[in-house]
């Protein structure tokens, strides 16, 4: 079975809204670390930002203005995070949302993330996996087999099923590519690859692979 022959931190935010810019604030985070082939770590908090909580995102999320009244503070909440996630490759679904608002909350309190690179599992699954009927996290966990466990739109719980959606890729590649090992550089590639062009790219870079097992 492949595996990840570096650590990669799987990464979901619910958040108040969809714009720090916006004055929009984290609410609950969970952070899980993949170790070769399995989740072997996890940082998960509520978080008290000192806002209200719209009526909206209780609906969703289900989280309550009292749960993150007496949730730890972000100035506790934040550090420990970043200290977490340290300097290994991170990942999301829909990656950029929730990097844009990792780097909004540190810079409040003057933190500056130094994750290694960043891959998003959304722009993932649809270059591995052309076709589906969704790539929304809930429905793409059922396509590809995937048991969603605890609630969605709750951070530990859409944290788990992605980074399971990470480690259905790295099967995936190892089958395709003939990898017992999956660098996680290759997924911040196959990130940056047009979707069209991902079999030609999968098959140069399988080919290398080979080429490089027979010196």
């Amino acid at each position: 079975m492949s595996m990840y022959e570096r650590p990669i931190v799987m990464l979901d935010f619910e958040t108040t809204g969809l714009s720090p810019d916006m004055g929009d604030r984290i609410t609950e985070v969970a952070a899980l670390r993949i170790v070769g082939g399995e989740i072997t770590e996890r940082y998960v908090s509520l978080v008290n930002c000192g806002v209200r909580i719209p009526s909206f995102i209780t609906a969703l999320t289900g989280i309550t203005q009292e749960m993150v009244d007496s949730a730890p503070p972000a100035r506790q909440v934040v550090p420990e995070l970043l200290d977490f996630i340290g300097g290994d490759v991170l990942s999301a679904h829909n990656a950029s949302f929730d990097e844009k608002f990792l780097k909004a909350e540190g810079a409040r309190l003057g933190r500056a993330t130094s994750h290694a690179a960043l891959v998003c599992s959304l722009k993932l699954s649809r270059r591995l996996y052309p076709g589906l009927m969704s790539y929304k996290l809930g429905q793409l966990s059922r396509q590809l087999g995937i048991v969603f466990r605890g609630t969605a739109h709750r951070a530990e719980a859409d944290a788990e099923v992605a980074a399971e959606v990470l480690l259905h890729a790295a099967r995936h590649l190892g089958r395709t590519c003939g990898l017992e090992q999956v660098a996680p550089d290759l997924l911040v590639s196959i990130n940056k690859v047009a979707a069209a062009k991902i079999p030609v790219f999968l098959d140069k870079y399988a080919a290398t692979v080979r080429e490089r097992a027979a010196l």
